[in-house]
């Protein structure tokens, strides 16, 4: 792709790195534009994948099955929409089942394709936990997500090792505090 293109390519990188004062051609940042054109495609794939194909259900004997399912510490890596910075952390997805259920493995991958998108977290929660109560239809859903900020670690305020929380819950999770305290309690655990 050059500058010529409606998509962001390697000449835009290679100004970039002009703008900078960098020479693009130097050893070290030859092929870095086209490395970084790569990156980002990969960074924001979750523009491209769809949760409902991802959250496709399926019969397996498991359709009874009527507790909390909860998974935790699903990797959470994102680029916040402000500054282009990463943000990474774990997830905690709880959902109490209706008769569907999915792959356990699914939550990771709805967790990635709205992480692989410019992000606020705050937002990155909310569309987890609706995305799980549109397609699975359950009696409860639960989101936790704690990341640590780039863009609050390395520029700003500067201090390291600051954790956001945020949380979606979502049916019987947000009116039952039994079925809340379950979910918190679970999401907690560390045995």
């Amino acid at each position: 792709m050059d500058s010529n293109d409606s998509e962001f390519g390697i000449g835009d990188w290679q100004r970039l790195l002009r703008s900078l004062g960098e020479d693009p051609s130097r050893q070290g940042l030859r092929e870095t534009p086209e490395r970084v054109t790569r990156a980002w495609a990969h960074w924001t794939r979750g523009y491209k994948q769809d949760p409902a194909a991802i959250l496709k259900t399926f019969a397996d004997g498991g359709e009874s099955y009527d507790e909390l399912i909860v998974v935790r510490q699903i990797p959470v890596y994102s680029h916040c929409e402000h500054h282009l910075a990463p943000f990474f952390g774990h997830a905690t997805i709880g959902y109490l089942p209706t008769g569907h259920i999915v792959g356990l493995s699914k939550l990771t991958r709805l967790v990635n394709c709205f992480a692989a998108r410019l992000q606020v977290q705050e937002r990155l929660t909310q569309q987890v936990a609706q995305s799980l109560l549109e397609h699975l239809q359950p009696k409860a859903v639960g989101v936790i997500l704690r990341c640590r900020h780039m863009c609050m670690e390395s520029r700003g305020i500067a201090v390291a090792g600051e954790e956001t929380v945020t949380s979606a819950m979502l049916g019987d999770l947000k009116t039952n505090a039994a079925q809340r305290a379950e979910f918190l309690a679970l999401a907690e655990s560390h045995e």
